[in-house]
């Protein structure tokens, strides 16, 4: 297979905070000025920073990524992921380890980023290229495609500071993907531009992976983009990879991590009279078509009727595509202060596109009434007998998901109202 094109050996990068003191008076100033200037000429230089704390973003990270690998990088905020793509970009020089870099690479990776805000659109896509180390008539050569990949004919001999986000990303991608580097860095900056725009940047980076044999690395919390386009998966946690193999299992790791981290939160108050105490599922991920347990605890603050209680799932996108009624027919649950009302049960057969969905639930009581939003995270995978679903991925809309559940009224340890809902007739 010969040599990998990206090879990072025991990286780190560390970083210093500064912690600063309450403000003073001027003579504090002066004499804390005074004590640092002699603690320098003593040769006490540990002292002077003793308002700094020291913040490693990387630790001790190993990896090789080989030809035409297509490598998603995923972790919660602050894992580390933005600094590892800046320090193989060459933006950042690591504190430890090295990276070696093997062919043209080309970094997407803020707003910003690689343009010179003073020039035009067509000048700044000559720049990129010479940048790269293409020649005028290489860019010629691909210049038309990259202006109608990027949809910004229009604004082409306008300074780029003049652009929105939308279209300065609609040009800095169509520039970097389409000059051919061997290498293509892509940060979350993807998810400035629309749907359709989204769409167009994917359906491109399977063309150059799967046509051309590119190199890809795209950090992304949209999962669904990451389970689309990528073989592999590196997993980081403050810092450190946990996970390094393939796509399935790296999101599954990410998925329990994530469920982990929410399961560890504090209770959720919601309103005055309730709080969530559990809200779990299992087992996760859930194929299609598969039935995915849950636990659902609410505690009651004060005497309370749940008269409306909805599991509600959204999409990456923030749209609502599933619901499932947890009511008992028509009745409501009345809970006296100090009682819990507990909800064991499945949804019966997920018919939800793969994806990552947030999960929340509709909540009416007497004097509270409100939808709560990511109080969960479930990811959903292809079925295994590769059964269709009924619809296409991109089709919109509320799916009715059928639950079967026992209900049970808790006062401490006591059992007091154990119900059973009616089995379905369909």
């Amino acid at each position: 297979m010969g040599q990998p094109v990206i090879s990072v050996a025991s990286l780190g990068k560390r970083y210093h905070l500064s912690h600063q003191k309450q403000q003073g008076t001027l003579r504090d100033s002066l004499m804390d000025g005074t004590r640092g200037f002699f603690k320098k000429i003593s040769g006490r230089s540990e002292s002077i920073n003793s308002g700094m704390e020291e913040f490693w973003a990387l630790r001790d990270v190993s990896f090789e990524i080989n030809q035409g690998d297509v490598v998603g990088i995923i972790g919660r905020n602050g894992a580390g992921k933005s600094t590892l793509l800046k320090v193989l970009s060459r933006i950042t020089e690591p504190t430890a380890g090295r990276a070696t870099i093997r062919g043209r690479i080309a970094s997407l990776l803020e707003v910003g980023t690689g343009f010179h805000p003073e020039l035009s659109g067509r000048e700044n896509i000559f720049l990129n290229g010479a940048i790269l180390g293409m020649s005028r008539v290489e860019i010629q050569r691909k210049f038309d495609e990259i202006v109608a990949f990027a949809e910004v004919e229009r604004f082409l001999d306008t300074q780029v500071k003049h652009y929105s986000s939308g279209m300065y990303v609609r040009l800095a991608f169509a520039v970097a993907a389409h000059l051919e580097p061997e290498i293509l860095i892509l940060d979350e900056v993807l998810a400035v531009g629309d749907a359709d725009f989204q769409r167009k940047c994917l359906r491109k980076m399977n063309d150059v992976t799967k046509k051309e044999g590119r190199t890809i690395l795209f950090v992304s919390h949209q999962l669904t983009s990451i389970q689309q386009l990528c073989n592999r998966v590196i997993l980081l946690k403050k810092g450190r990879i946990t996970h390094d193999t393939d796509t399935v299992a790296g999101l599954a790791a990410y998925q329990a991590q994530s469920s982990a981290f929410v399961d560890a939160q504090p209770a959720v108050n919601l309103g005055p009279e309730l709080t969530l105490e559990s809200f779990e599922f299992s087992p996760l991920p859930v194929r299609v078509f598969a039935d995915l347990n849950f636990v659902l605890q609410l505690s009651a603050q004060t005497d309370c009727r749940i008269h409306d209680l909805c599991l509600l799932l959204y999409n990456e996108l923030g749209q609502r595509v599933a619901i499932a009624d947890l009511r008992q027919a028509a009745q409501s649950y009345a809970l006296g202060a100090g009682q819990t009302l507990s909800l064991h049960g499945l949804l019966q057969r997920i018919s939800l596109v793969p994806g990552n969905y947030s999960v929340g639930f509709y909540l009416r009581t007497n004097t509270h009434m409100n939808d709560h939003h990511g109080l969960r995270s479930i990811t959903v995978h292809a079925a295994e007998n590769n059964q269709l679903m009924s619809y296409a991925a991109e089709h919109l809309g509320s799916v009715a998901l059928e639950p079967k559940f026992e209900v049970t009224v808790q006062n401490g340890g006591e059992i007091i109202t154990p119900i059973k809902h009616p089995e379905s007739t369909a």
